[in-house]
């Protein structure tokens, strides 16, 4: 497994890191509702964890590909 290069974005991704809060609704890149349930981080970084309206579970996104609504 390669390693991911993030340095492009991380100006980006701070921004919009600081923006999400537990409980935001947000939009995912491929147009799913939904809701952030947590923000986590691990070894690759940060992410936030979505309960998307469609469909049971949860699922984790980079900060890039959710938008607030």
């Amino acid at each position: 497994m390669g390693a991911i290069n993030r340095k492009s974005e991380t100006g980006n991704y701070l921004r919009r890191q600081r923006q999400f809060h537990v409980g935001d609704r947000i939009n995912t890149n491929n147009q799913c509702v939904g809701t952030v349930i947590r923000l986590d981080r691990d070894e690759v970084g940060d992410y936030i964890v979505v309960r998307l309206d469609i469909l049971p579970g949860e699922f984790d996104y980079d900060p890039w590909e959710l938008e607030i609504i």
